[in-house]
């Protein structure tokens, strides 16, 4: 009987869902592994970037982008939608800087863009974006994490993934997060990191920036399909001097201290 709701984008099923919304994560879920983690003095960024074709120009296409210079955001689902997505965000970003001479906060941004969003769901004529999104950015009270998706709701998180296999990426950052609380020393934790990828300890509010993104990098490896190097994955940093999109030879350079 639900199939009778599946193609209406504002009729309610008798399950209380809007079918079309459940398809469109199913979009979110079927795309790259995305992977975001926050911690004490910055945030980190981190996709799959593969290309259907060897014949592509890599430096014309990135996943990772900046909003602001202390805003970025990355997505898992449909391009297309992300570009409409990240050209929304610039604007409306640009309306609040020309307005009050100031950056806009992140999590006003998020906000905004989650409504955008959001007015997908309930109009006629269109469709929910195929999409979800992490945006990060740094701000007086010091980094944020926050995931938007096709429903227009949006969470603030310490960690956490998107795309194929975003259980599994959960998974790896959760596993033995309680034990994290001991607040082991940051050497301690970099030396455990380096160790092994099955017994390491994945997550820790007391991390570095070094460590997130050795971990970002180890979270996405969970899942890769092939070998991994630095142009097919892009990782970006948020710290008290901004957001960048990390340079290839950086992210090799990082890949090959793991």
């Amino acid at each position: 009987m639900s199939e009778r709701y599946s193609f209406s984008l504002t009729t309610f099923s008798p399950s209380g869902k809007l079918v079309q919304i459940e398809y469109a994560l199913a979009a979110v879920a079927a795309g790259s592994p995305s992977i975001g983690i926050k911690v004490a003095n910055g945030a980190v960024l981190a996709t799959e970037k593969k290309y259907k074709s060897l014949l592509y120009d890599e430096n014309s296409i990135h996943k990772i982008a900046r909003i602001t210079d202390k805003i970025g955001m990355v997505y898992s689902g449909m391009g297309p939608d992300y570009r409409v997505l990240l050209r929304k965000a610039r604007k409306l970003a640009q309306e609040y800087q020309m307005k009050y001479q100031d950056s806009i906060p992140t999590s006003q941004l998020v906000e905004k863009v989650a409504s955008v969003m959001q007015e997908y769901t309930q109009s006629g004529g269109v469709r929910p974006f195929g999409v979800s999104l992490l945006i990060t950015g740094t701000g007086e009270e010091g980094p944020y994490l926050y995931q938007c998706d096709p429903s227009g709701a949006y969470f603030a998180w310490k960690a956490t993934a998107l795309g194929r296999n975003h259980i599994n990426g959960k998974t790896f950052l959760e596993k033995r997060y309680s034990k994290l609380k001991k607040k082991l020393p940051i050497v301690q934790i970099f030396s455990i990191l380096t160790i092994s990828t099955n017994t390491m300890l994945r997550y820790n509010e007391e991390m570095e920036l070094e460590d997130a993104i050795h971990t970002a990098i180890l979270t996405l490896k969970e899942s890769f399909d092939g070998q991994m190097t630095e142009d097919n994955i892009e990782i970006g940093v948020v710290n008290s001097s901004g957001f960048n999109r990390l340079t290839p030879s950086e992210v090799k350079d990082y890949l090959a201290a793991i």
